[in-house]
């Protein structure tokens, strides 16, 4: 294997020396148009094996020192080639990008050669894993590979991502369309985007989470206390991603989509040595000290529910279990919202209530009307619902449904705010406490916070063997 960045990249992501190269003499075909005078070792693209924390991964790296890393007719076959071993033998698949495009002097070949690849790609969706790392040009048609695998990482400073050329659109601020920073968090097609050593490392952390493949399981030997309290825990119900690592085994949480949609938090943990995935809510995002450095206003948006829906059938795919922490006040309300909301609510609520998998859900704050119900309530599929005590559950905040339900008598009153607070009360603990909600099988167990983590953790275990039946069918249309 060459010292060019192609490779220098591989040994960054395998385990130090377990790469094995497959292909290395394989070269272009074309000998058309001032081709023939070109060298094009390994066609551009480094095709091979090796091991992540001693776990079988295929990978590719394309060698943008080779024709710019173009995607020709051998170039192409050699990363299907790639997809059919890693689909026979079950075994993720990962992708290093540096690619000026397709090969213009190969023309169809090279269509052609795309075609196939995201045929390949397609078929191997939902079966193994696969993860696209970005490290520089990624455009055209090319753009679409990293779309069609599960997580895509990128180099922010060194990469850029897209479909159209950003000097080819009439708008403003066009060029940074392409960056990382702008595919991260507006697009959200970049899962992480960081320096090129630090992606390689998170993307080593992701695949050492994954099973290989769907019908493999992510476990290991747990080295931390089953039964270790989660002391404080309850102020964290509004940067959940804090009381998913207080919870996860050594508190290692993995956040995925970060930048993009951060009203809601989507991630890996382990419970117990078992991978999960984790679904929650965020009104507000903390620093190491505990300072409150953004904030949001509970409710459900139409991104935050699309990000959701896209990992939910992601650890369905491959039967991680999902662990949901709802803390939600309602529905983002304005014209943006109502163009999309009601369709990635209905995404993601079918998402949860197709998938096969053990499904926890903790409520750990607010769970106010349909945001409640899509956010994996128990009537949309989950197979245990615990809520802290302190958490409320029902149509809305009890003073807002006094309002509307005593508008004539409060209007009358010469006492109203003590009506208001009088009937709230009442409200709250006939309608929309947690006890209220139990006592109607709406949650199965009121739960101390610090002992949440060993509650969901026994869940889990008795879910282990869980077996759905869905009615018969090719698949849904949602």
């Amino acid at each position: 294997m060459s010292n060019s960045s192609a490779s220098m990249r591989i040994a960054g992501l395998l385990d130090a020396g377990s790469f094995v190269e497959i292909g290395g003499n394989v070269t272009a075909r074309s000998t058309s148009f001032n081709m023939q005078a070109k060298e094009t070792p390994s066609d551009g693209v480094i095709t091979g094996y090796g091991t992540i924390d001693c776990k079988p991964v295929y990978v590719y790296s394309q060698d943008a020192s080779v024709l710019g890393g173009t995607i020709g007719e051998m170039h192409a076959r050699k990363i299907v080639k790639l997809y059919d071993l890693a689909m026979k033998t079950g075994v993720p698949v990962a992708g290093l990008i540096d690619c000026a495009g397709m090969r213009l002097q190969e023309a169809t070949d090279a269509l052609n050669a795309f075609g196939e690849l995201y045929l390949c790609q397609i078929k191997a969706s939902g079966m193994i894993p696969q993860i696209t790392g970005i490290f520089g040009t990624c455009g055209g048609g090319m753009a679409v590979i990293p779309t069609l695998t599960d997580f895509t990482f990128m180099d922010a400073k060194k990469a850029s991502l897209y479909v159209n050329s950003p000097n080819t659109l009439e708008c403003q601020n066009a060029d940074e369309i392409a960056t990382a920073e702008f595919q991260a968090e507006k697009v959200g097609v970049v899962d992480i985007a960081d320096t090129e050593e630090e992606v390689l490392s998170q993307m080593r952390t992701l695949i050492s989470f994954l099973p290989a493949n769907s019908e493999d399981c992510a476990l290991e030997e747990s080295t931390d206390d089953l039964n270790r309290l989660c002391e404080g825990i309850e102020n964290c119900a509004g940067d959940t991603s804090i009381a998913l690592s207080m919870i996860a085994d050594n508190h290692v949480f993995t956040e995925v989509r970060a930048g993009y949609a951060k009203d809601m938090v989507t991630g890996f943990m382990r419970l117990n040595g078992a991978t999960v995935g984790a679904v929650a809510n965020r009104t507000e995002i903390c620093d190491e000290e505990g300072n409150v450095t953004e904030s949001f206003d509970g409710r459900l948006s139409s991104n935050g529910c699309g990000k959701a829906a896209k990992f939910i059938k992601f650890c369905d795919a491959f039967n991680i279990p999902i662990l949901t922490i709802t803390n939600v006040s309602g529905l983002k309300a304005d014209r943006h919202q109502e163009m999309k909301l009601s369709k990635a609510m209905a995404e993601m609520a079918y998402a949860y209530g197709s998938a096969s998998v053990p499904m926890v859900n903790v409520m750990a704050g607010k769970a106010y009307g349909s945001a409640y119900v899509v956010m994996n309530s128990k009537a949309l599929g989950a197979d245990l619902v615990f809520a802290w005590p302190e958490s409320s559950i029902g149509m809305m905040n009890a003073e807002s449904a006094v309002r509307i339900m005593y508008a004539e008598e409060i209007k009358a009153s010469k006492a109203a705010p003590e009506l208001i607070r009088e009937k709230a009360a009442e409200y709250q603990e006939a309608q929309a406490s947690a006890q209220a909600a139990a006592s109607r099988g709406y949650v199965d167990a009121i739960i101390d916070p610090a002992a949440t983590r060993k509650h969901v953790i026994a869940a889990f275990e008795m879910l282990y063997t869980k077996r759905a039946v869905s009615p018969e069918k090719k698949h849904g249309t949602v």
